[in-house]
């Protein structure tokens, strides 16, 4: 047994409660190595010694390119449990607990692993309606000003004393809530934009006023009516929140502009020198070294309160849903805990995702996010469907360690996207390859977690720099193939708990033919979602499927040999 492999962490993605009665329980091993692992439990209060524990085998959920996981779900009346566990690789057994591997268990409940307590406080909640969700990113300058139209007009609106504000192609809110159509008939059912309040730049990050939407953009009141037209659609909305930093046109940087160590808004920035310049680079504290946004000191307490207070004005004042959360990885934890708690005060059901790149796991212990922007996931697609640089094995290796970070609760609501405004589109990565592109939608959208298109992907947008990323929405292409196969595939998982909250197992791989079948099961819900990433024709026999028959979802056809498949295609089917 490879001893150096085995991993428990209490209170941790590896141990977490799902309700006031039920913990998930997972252990890691090296791949292939044990033939047996079974978790013991007890009430860690009990009032007899030995205390009494009852067994559970646990099952082999995930394997990546180095270890095998295993997990099991603790479902009792205890609400204080203690547990350890028990490992056999048909060599030698051995016993795991809070003092590590030994061949003997302890009498002493207080060494083994310990859940103190089931505190329904510390149970992660995530809005219920996230975990339905389907997203479309909007850029707001690139989308639309009219029905169906962008005019793509350069606009500059003088603010009276706090700068210019800018657009490069005249999007409007006014111009969203004329297509909501467009996005419902899609299957849209949330709709993320980036930043729309009062700012100099045409992307909006620099902000000037954080109470006011951007003139280009509209009015405080055109905002109130798309969210209120949005949801009559029963489309939710999210806003782009950025407290890393602000515009050098927001009025606490102008007063410290003005008044250098004197200002009372002094300390509300982040490692200033005596005297503030705009100089370029900076000598202050910013985002990526860009001197027109100057970094926010977070941690004043006026400062939280101020931002935590903009967080709570937009959804009283439009009654917006969400908050996505840019740079959420350098902002201090405590200034999110705030920001939780003055939010979800207004509206229980508001829904938190952070921009952060990397794994994320200490912001999503239910105290700070309830989702981050699922950047592994767009790059583990970006190697398999566009690159093609990992084989269907890897594939498969590298989804179930993704999976494996958080807990279950997180993976479903984690933002998954191909592209965003700050990479380039998908298509261009595939080389203009639209097959590859509809294979990787498709499989975003069968795939745990929350599904997420960047506006005008579903019509086959290409662009590897900023500006042609971010192009205009090439309405009068009309409806693209896209758009209609995306329409059947959310529908479809709409229509299907399992594709929106199953548990996900591999089922069959072929490296060969790089043929790839894996499971949505909630339930008695299972869906099995099959992929030919090859460049031919393939077919696979039912029998190696472990089924006597599939139901095709997308045709209602009957499948009773063998499943068929043109070249980078899908197809979802009931088991």
């Amino acid at each position: 047994m490879n001893k150096c492999a085995i991993l428990h962490i209490p209170l941790s993605e590896y141990a977490y409660a799902e309700d006031e009665h039920t913990i998930r329980i997972r252990l890691r091993a090296e791949k292939y190595d044990l033939n047996k692992c079974c978790v013991f439990y007890g009430d860690r209060v009990a009032p007899i010694n030995p205390i009494p524990v009852k067994k559970i085998e646990m099952k082999l959920t995930a394997r990546d390119e180095l270890f095998d996981y295993y997990e099991a779900v603790i479902k009792d009346r205890y609400t204080r449990v203690c547990y350890y566990f028990a490992l056999d690789d048909g060599k030698e057994s051995l016993f795991y607990y809070g003092r590590g591997l030994r061949r003997e268990i302890t009498d002493n409940r207080t060494e083994f692993f310990q859940f103190p307590y089931i505190r329904r406080e510390d149970i992660i909640k995530i809005p219920v309606w996230a975990q339905n969700a389907v997203m479309y990113q909007i850029f707001p300058d690139s989308f639309a000003n009219g029905k169906r139209n962008l005019s793509e007009c350069v606009k500059e609106i003088d603010l009276g004393g706090e700068g210019v504000s800018k657009s490069q192609r005249g999007g409007t809110l006014k111009g969203v809530e004329e297509n909501l159509d467009y996005l419902e008939n899609l299957g849209i059912n949330c709709i993320y934009f980036n930043p729309i309040f009062k700012a100099a730049s045409y992307h909006k990050y620099d902000i000037i006023d954080y109470f006011q939407v951007d003139p280009c953009f509209g009015s405080n009141e055109d905002l109130k009516h798309l969210v209120q037209a949005c949801h009559e659609r029963n489309i939710k909305v999210i806003l782009d929140g950025v407290f890393n930093h602000c515009g050098t046109g927001f009025m606490a940087f102008q007063d410290v502009l003005k008044n250098g160590k004197k200002s009372d808004y002094y300390d509300w920035f982040y490692q200033l020198p005596e005297k503030v310049l705009l100089t370029d680079p900076p000598e202050y504290a910013a985002f990526a070294y860009v001197k027109e946004m100057p970094k926010l000191n977070t941690g004043n307490p006026e400062v939280a309160a101020y931002f935590a207070g903009v967080g709570q004005f937009w959804i009283r004042e439009a009654d917006i849903d969400g908050w996505r959360l840019d740079v959420a990885n350098e902002v201090n934890h405590e200034f999110w805990r705030i920001f939780k708690q003055q939010v979800c005060a207004i509206k229980q059901e508001v829904f938190l995702i952070g921009e952060i790149w990397e794994d994320a796991q200490c912001w999503l212990m239910g105290d700070q996010f309830d989702s981050t922007m699922n950047y592994p996931f767009s790059y583990i697609c970006r190697d398999f469907f566009a690159d093609r640089k990992i084989s269907v094995k890897e594939f498969d290796q590298q989804l179930h360690r993704m999976l494996m970070r958080y807990p279950a609760c997180i993976d479903r609501v984690q933002m998954n996207f191909l592209d965003t405004h700050d990479v380039p589109r998908f298509l261009s990565h595939c080389r203009g390859d639209k097959k590859s592109v509809e294979l990787a939608m498709f499989f975003m959208l069968m795939m745990v977690g929350i599904p997420s298109i960047f506006y005008g992907d579903e019509a086959y947008i290409e662009g590897e720099t900023e500006n042609a990323y971010r192009k205009a929405m090439p309405w009068k292409d009309g409806e693209s193939r896209l758009y209609h196969k995306i329409k059947k595939w959310i529908s479809l998982r709409k229509s299907n708990e399992a594709l929106r909250k199953g548990e996900f197992i591999t089922r069959y791989m072929d490296e060969e033919a790089e043929i790839y079948f894996f499971e949505r099961s909630f339930e008695e819900n299972k869906i099995l979602v099959g992929i030919n990433h090859g460049m031919h024709n393939a077919e696979v026999p039912c029998k190696n499927l472990n089924c006597e028959s599939l139901v095709d979802l997308l045709t209602g056809e009957r499948i009773s040999e063998k499943v068929l498949f043109g070249a980078l295609e899908g197809k979802v089917f009931q088991l």
